[in-house]
């Protein structure tokens, strides 16, 4: 068996550093540089008239590219495409298929890496930092773990006996996977797609948006990386459109999704509307919504708390579907808790993530600056609400929103319930006895299950805690924050509706691509068709 891969390394950006400096030169090449994105059907690229802008969300005026969106017939095309590719692609050997996302994981971290950084940090508004975690390292991550895992896979041996053998074969789905990828993880971008592929499926392609420029390059990667024409083709536009179309298609053999929870639900129904035109059932799989907590002990060690609320519900605008969102506080912590929070928070620089001061950057685009801060006024004005920090808002140069801390009184209220995908935490303050009701309703109050943490030093309330919240979650910390979760060491997913928790960046994920047929070959096949039992009793 082939060794585990180790974890792509986390560069720090350090003042001096090499990547610091080869990272500047790529922002500075793409800022000046726009890109054409067209739509890519079975390799080559097709681009029409009245493309969309690609636009800095912390600059408006920044122009960083320009994209393509389907018209009538390219949707069927690449549906075609795909199809025509796949008996080629499905009959590589796994070993030829896997080396291809090897060396696409080689050309991420070396040629690629500031490419895709830099792309990510523009065009989705992350931190070096952020971009570093993401686009480089856990899209390195997935492309190398998931070649070994898949690998490992093929090894699986069935139980054979002195006359038969008995064999898997990991054939890939029949038809065609349809990857619909967020704006937020540029890795899960490049995942989605090639996951499915890895085990021989072939794809159509939706990414955000929001998320273009980075779409680009990573197809740009996976084609220097020697991937075949029509395994993977990428479509942009009109989301109903295109996604009505697919799932109109019978050969539809499943969905790869990360975003809504609403949207997802959507799809599934779609799906079962249209389930008797399908040659199979199609699989879906899928990463959705999150309201994600922080349940504090009286025995929780201040400081950390304090960092892992600011990191977990701050980092990269809180638009993290791992986002820590809701807080529950004992009331011996609480007002010491929302004081050092209060400080820490008061240090962040929001603004312009080529500015390499800045910890926060914008919210992706107009919709959510509008929806967030619709948000913050709402709670400014409900009695049940205090804003303990921030609240305030500015779309003059970018959609800038400021780190927000609000308390809530009442432990049923929207802000401790409903998703809100920005740079907002809720917290509720609980007496100190009342620690396990508030275990009972940290896991009644949202109807999500994705990522949440404990924060105790006393080992028994760590342990309730653990117990109590055991389908809160489908990623549960233990003094950290619900956030980072890496390839191989933490697979992500959660239940409820957060997902079906397939566990990306796992072995039993890339199950869900494949169909193994059991094949049985007979090595002293029966010439009668009499058994013993037929005999006739002795005399």
């Amino acid at each position: 068996m082939a060794t585990l891969p180790v974890n792509e390394a986390v560069l720090t950006y350090a003042p001096g550093s090499p990547e610091r400096a080869e990272l500047r030169r790529a922002i500075n090449e793409q800022s000046a540089h726009p890109v054409i994105v067209p739509l890519r059907i079975g390799g080559a690229g097709v681009f029409h008239d009245a493309p969309q802008p690609i636009r800095a969300p912390h600059r408006h005026e920044l122009v960083l590219g320009e994209y393509s969106t389907v018209r009538e017939g390219d949707v069927a095309q690449a549906i075609s495409a795909a199809r025509a590719a796949q008996p080629a692609w499905s009959a590589t050997p796994l070993a030829e298929r896997a080396a291809i996302f090897r060396r696409a994981a080689e050309l991420l971290a070396g040629p690629h890496r500031q490419r895709l950084n830099a792309a990510t940090l523009l065009g989705q508004s992350k931190t070096p930092h952020q971009a570093e975690i993401d686009a480089a390292c856990e899209l390195i991550d997935f492309w190398r773990f998931n070649a070994h895992f898949a690998e490992r896979l093929s090894e699986e041996r069935l139980i054979s006996s002195e006359f038969e053998k008995n064999a898997f074969d990991w054939r890939p789905l029949e038809g065609f996977v349809y990857a619909v990828t967020p704006f937020n993880f540029t890795a899960i971008a490049g995942n989605l797609p090639s996951a499915p592929a890895l085990l021989g499926n072939v794809v159509v392609w939706k990414p955000s948006p929001y998320a273009m420029l980075s779409a680009h390059h990573i197809y740009e990667l996976l084609r220097e990386a020697g991937l075949p024409d029509g395994v993977i083709n990428l479509v942009a536009g009109d989301a109903a459109q295109i996604t009505t179309e697919v799932l109109h298609d019978p050969n539809l053999a499943a969905i790869h999704f990360t975003g809504s929870s609403s949207v997802f639900e959507g799809l599934y129904q779609s799906v079962a509307v249209n389930l008797t035109r399908y040659r199979n059932y199609p699989r879906l799989v899928a990463e959705t919504g999150g309201k994600d907590f922080v349940v504090a002990h009286a025995s929780a060690d201040l400081d950390a708390l304090a960092v892992a609320v600011l990191r977990g519900g701050y980092e990269y605008q809180g638009q993290k579907c791992s986002a820590a969102s809701r807080v529950y506080v004992p009331r011996s912590l609480a007002r010491d808790f929302e004081a050092r929070l209060v400080e820490l928070m008061a240090e962040l620089k929001v603004g312009d993530p080529a500015d390499f001061s800045c910890f926060m950057g914008a919210v992706i685009a107009r919709p959510a600056y509008e929806r967030l801060t619709l948000t913050i006024e709402r709670a400014r004005a409900d009695a049940a609400c205090r804003i303990a920090f921030g609240g305030q808002g500015s779309d003059a140069e970018g959609f800038f929103i400021a780190p927000t801390l609000i308390e809530v009184q009442t432990p049923e209220h929207a802000l401790l319930r409903d998703e809100l995908f920005g740079p907002i935490v809720s917290f509720f303050v609980y007496d100190d006895d009342r620690f396990e009701d508030v275990l009972r309703l940290c896991d009644q109050a949202s109807p999500y299950a994705l990522t949440g943490s404990i924060f105790a030093r006393d080992a028994a309330a760590i342990a309730l805690a653990s117990n109590a919240l055991r389908f809160s979650a489908g990623n549960f910390y233990i003094n950290d924050k619900p956030t980072g979760a890496v390839v191989g060491q933490q697979p992500f997913g959660g239940a409820r509706r957060s997902g079906t928790n397939d566990k990306a960046g796992s072995p039993f994920h890339l199950l869900r691509w494949a169909s193994p047929r059991v094949i049985k070959e007979n090595l002293r096949p029966p010439r009668d068709f009499r058994y013993p039992f037929l005999e006739p009793d002795f005399p």
